[in-house]
């Protein structure tokens, strides 16, 4: 008998407890929530134990994981099917107080998390993860045109949402 499952498994468990703080990071700007980012790793760690060896094998592992941590995301908001806009709930007002700039920062993060999914992936891995559209595309499973497209149309509704924002105050 072989200990190769043994060996893989044990490999599996260090890359994960050295990884884990940035793919929850990564999940949790994906998501925009705490619980919804455990979810998610854990789902797509789950998914990865079973293959380890094979990912391992690949030569990126981030990548891969980060891959299914995307694809995760996207199937349990299909499989929801809804979502909440915070969009009317935001308000800031001009006071030139310094906590001004954080109350902006959290507009721009409810904002965010009101975005469709896949443009609230697209943005996160365009702005967070500084990767190329080429890069997001590969990662979304979509053309390169369609990752410029997300990210276009992303950022065009929190333009319009932050216009909206200072019109109001």
């Amino acid at each position: 008998m072989s200990d190769r499952p043994t060996r893989a498994a044990g490999s599996f468990d260090a890359w994960v407890a050295v990884r884990s703080p940035a793919l929850l990071r990564f999940a949790y700007l994906l998501t925009g929530g705490q619980s919804e980012a455990e979810d998610a790793v854990q789902s797509a760690l789950e998914r990865a134990l079973a293959r380890w060896s094979r990912i391992a094998r690949a030569g990126d592992p981030e990548a891969y994981v980060r891959r299914m941590i995307v694809h995760e995301h996207i199937s349990a908001w299909r499989r929801w099917r809804r979502r909440v806009s915070v969009v009317g709930e935001v308000r800031v007002t001009a006071s030139g107080d310094p906590a001004e700039e954080v109350a902006r920062a959290d507009v721009v993060r409810r904002l965010c998390a009101a975005l469709p999914p896949v443009q609230r992936a697209a943005v996160v891995l365009r702005f967070y993860e500084d990767l190329d559209y080429r890069e997001i595309a590969a990662l979304l499973g979509c053309a390169e045109a369609t990752a410029r497209s997300h990210v276009h149309r992303a950022l065009t509704a929190l333009r319009g949402e932050l216009g909206k924002e200072d019109d109001d105050e």
